[in-house]
């Protein structure tokens, strides 16, 4: 029956949902959202001070709030309508939409508080680099830009394409996404490293299998903080865009190369048409790299995936379309037997997992 078979599927999300109930109830999130609402209330509240970051605080609790509230009264509410309307298949088959709304409701809120770091809820700018291997790699590294925009579309989030090195015959050298959207960085985090794939190549006239490797790297963008540059540490450089044609092509010198010269950092920007806004991104991009940079010193982390062989024994995740379908996460163990729609940008259950297990770790 129908209704059985909903009632499994509310079962089946009790777990998360207890998960959520423990974290609100843990969180004093309630308190703090009462204490803020009755500050910002107050007769005078438009002269305080901190008006701006009090108010901006109180919208970010309050959606969670809302969140929070949606989840658990739907569950209670939907226990309910599906005992009542037991023996009516119509109002039934409206429940299951509810039921999924409620789903994708907890599936989203569980993320979200897993995303609990200081730089999780930053734009941020996401580079690809292929492996060695020429046209394969090149042509890997390609498909792998391509569902990070199909991800990025997904999410509702905002990628532009700052930098685009084509490959020689197929395929990119590398690229760099500047991603903005909600907790773009905390999302996307578990996308840094080597990523593997197994095939046989379109560019080989004997159909052989082949092994190709690109890497990813992340930086969260870092609006809020400063580190001065010396204007003489820089070498700037303007060339033009390259590409094969499209967006990636500029017909005038407006793409920018910046140097870095005491950390030999390089960073280019190359997708609006004016050198001065190119100019400001790379900049923005360069502050966020010495950030990285500093925390990394601070916190004696080891290089940074940039710096990793790009090979064999590195990788975080691989992707095999011959002589089997598969696309397994290596650390987190999770696997998809549709590797066409992992790279048609379906990733939000290996960024799940990744959360769940680097919260255990």
């Amino acid at each position: 029956m129908l209704s059985d078979e909903l009632k499994e599927q509310l079962k089946l999300l009790e777990p998360d949902i207890a998960t959520i109930f423990t974290f609100w109830n843990n969180s004093k999130l309630e308190d703090r959202f009462n204490q803020l609402e009755t500050q910002s209330h107050q007769e005078n509240f438009w002269q305080h001070p901190d008006q701006a970051n009090i108010l901006k605080e109180l919208q970010s609790i309050k959606n969670q709030r809302d969140q929070y509230r949606f989840i658990v009264h739907s569950k209670k509410d939907l226990d309910e309508m599906i005992d009542l309307f037991a023996q009516d298949e119509i109002e039934l088959v409206k429940l299951k939409e509810d039921i999924d709304k409620l789903k994708k409701a907890v599936s989203v809120f569980k993320v979200e508080l897993l995303l609990n770091k200081p730089d999780d809820t930053s734009n941020c700018f996401l580079s690809i680099n292929a492996g060695a291997g020429g046209t394969e790699s090149q042509d890997w590294a390609d498909m792998i830009l391509r569902m990070y925009l199909r991800l990025s579309e997904r999410q509702k989030f905002n990628a532009s394409v700052i930098d685009y090195q084509p490959g020689e015959e197929a395929g990119i050298k590398s690229a760099t996404l500047f991603i903005k959207g909600k907790n773009a960085y905390g999302r996307l985090k578990s996308e840094a490293g080597i990523h593997r794939l197994v095939r046989i190549s379109p560019f080989d006239s004997n159909k052989r299998r082949h092994t190709s490797f690109a890497a990813v790297h992340l930086i969260p963008e870092a609006p809020g903080v400063e580190i001065k540059i010396d204007p003489n540490d820089l070498r700037i450089d303007t060339y033009r865009a390259g590409g094969a044609g499209g967006q990636h092509v500029n017909k005038t010198d407006s793409a920018v190369r910046i140097t870095h010269l005491p950390t030999n950092i390089v960073v280019q920007c190359q997708n609006e048409r004016s050198q001065t806004q190119n100019k400001a991104t790379a900049m923005s991009m360069l502050m966020a790299k010495l950030v990285e940079k500093q925390k990394e010193e601070e916190e004696a982390k080891l290089a940074s995936v940039e710096k990793k062989k790009i090979e064999w024994g590195s990788q975080i995740r691989s992707y095999v379309l011959h002589p089997y379908k598969m696309v397994k996460d290596h650390r987190t163990n999770i696997e998809s037997p549709q590797p066409d729609l992992v790279l048609d940008g379906d990733l939000m259950k290996f960024i799940e997992e990744y959360l769940i297990w680097s919260a255990a770790n």
